[in-house]
């Protein structure tokens, strides 16, 4: 059952991961290009999204599922800080820019670099370490134990 939970746990890392880089980093372009305009529907739409990131990074982060939904994430944006960090035109040179992608994987690209480049990634990526470190997150909760077969008692309590 715990192999499960982890599993689970590893594809939702997966997923938050892919929110974290290509949403948050769409969504930033997004609201980025449209600061020139008058708030438009556009704009509406990249702080959705947003908020939209947030709320799954947040719920991954503070709900009862296993550390690695919160592991896989952290350690893609802290390598990728450290990448930076240590040779900045290699790190960059993972950001799709080629002109044959789709307009949104370059959007998403353009984003994800601004955030690589402005530390927020770095930032979200201790945030989204901490709960790996709680013993806690990595043990086995009292509602597992249901699974198990107990001798229950008829007569009741203690007395």
């Amino acid at each position: 059952m715990r192999t499960l939970r982890h599993l689970g746990g590893l594809l939702l890392g997966l997923v938050v991961t892919a929110a974290v880089l290509v949403g948050a980093g769409w969504a930033v372009q997004q609201a980025m290009t449209n600061t020139q305009a008058p708030a438009g529907q556009s704009l509406w739409i990249a702080l959705g999204a947003m908020a939209v990131v947030g709320l799954v990074t947040g719920l991954v982060t503070a709900g009862r599922v296993s550390p690695l939904a919160t592991f896989v994430p952290s350690m893609a944006l802290l390598a990728w800080t450290v990448v930076y960090a240590l040779d900045m035109n290699r790190a960059l040179s993972f950001v799709p820019a080629e002109p044959s992608m789709h307009q949104i994987v370059r959007d998403a690209g353009a984003g994800a670099k601004t955030l690589l480049t402005s530390g927020v990634y770095a930032l979200l990526g201790v945030a989204l370490f901490i709960p790996v470190l709680m013993p806690s997150r990595w043990a086995r909760r009292d509602d597992d134990y249901e699974d198990e077969d107990f001798e229950e008692s008829r007569q009741g309590g203690y007395y």
